[in-house]
């Protein structure tokens, strides 16, 4: 990960920081939270006036893309060769002209580890995240906490979040609709929210913000898993049978998988037990 501050060299303030991940290349803008209208990059007023200082990804790359010469721009190959790219590169376009652009006073420099605040906001990203039943996503947060989402009942519990997010109540929709789209959850890049499909973001603030706190760590949570989760191997040792009698208590419904895979099921410690008594 690559580390600038934004700096306004016209006002003297720092803006904030702009995170590059390079295997990803994910751009994410944090900015400081004293920041208001006239002092925020126009771009990002609109969220500074909500309150939202972490910029969602596909907006941090278009503060990118406006600083920098087009990729659609007719004389691009040449430019490329000149300065010695192989291939258009957002972020190394950005570092030739240290982000400055005509439109403001703005640039970048680079810093060698991350500010306090922003330190402070990771804490509250993901650091794992999984859908479960009743529309819900069990939540992992990087401060230890463990939390649980309804996403059909967000905007009934929170009446603040439409107007703080107006467009991700119908992408909810269309996440709820379709139990593919819904599965396809995983953690975005650095935590900073969950994306299904690669195509919609739900910020992981917001998920904190509006999840119910579950008395349980992660370390409880996968200790359990650890202890309690067996492959068909396992099952075979403590049943002391064969792997086709667990196929065969599979099939009489005595045994229920809780993953399967064409190298091996996983099973429930508990409910392998109970085919001892």
């Amino acid at each position: 990960m690559k580390i600038y501050e934004i700096a306004d060299e016209g006002n003297n303030i720092s803006i904030g920081v702009l995170l590059f991940y390079e295997k990803e290349r994910t751009f994410i803008i944090e900015l400081q939270e004293g920041l208001d209208e006239w002092t925020a990059p126009l771009l990002l007023t609109s969220y500074v006036k909500k309150g939202i200082h972490t910029i969602p990804r596909d907006i941090s790359l278009l503060w990118v893309k406006e600083r920098i010469i087009p990729s659609g721009r007719q004389n691009i190959g040449s430019i490329l060769n000149t300065h010695r790219l192989k291939e258009y590169d957002e972020m190394r376009f950005l570092e030739l002209s240290n982000g400055r652009c005509s439109q403001d006073s703005l640039y970048i420099k680079k810093l060698d580890e991350l500010p306090t605040y922003v330190i402070n906001r990771q804490n509250r990203n993901l650091s794992d995240c999984t859908p479960i039943r009743d529309s819900s996503l069990l939540c992992f947060f990087a401060d230890n906490t463990v939390r649980k989402t309804n996403l059909g009942n967000l905007f009934e519990t929170k009446d603040k979040v439409i107007d703080i997010y107006p467009s991700i109540k119908s992408e909810i929709d269309k996440i709820l609709r379709y139990p593919d789209l819904f599965s396809s959850c995983k953690v975005g890049t650095g935590g900073y929210f969950v994306s299904f499909n690669d195509s919609i973001d739900i910020p992981s603030s917001l998920l904190y913000d509006t999840g119910e706190l579950i008395p349980l760590t992660p370390d409880d949570f996968f200790s359990f898993a650890k202890k309690n989760l067996l492959d068909t191997t396992q099952c075979s040792d403590i049943l002391e049978c064969s792997r086709q009698n667990i196929s065969y208590m599979v099939q009489q419904g005595q045994l229920s998988p809780i993953k399967e895979n064409v190298k091996g099921n996983l099973y429930s410690y508990g409910e392998v037990l109970k085919n001892k008594w």
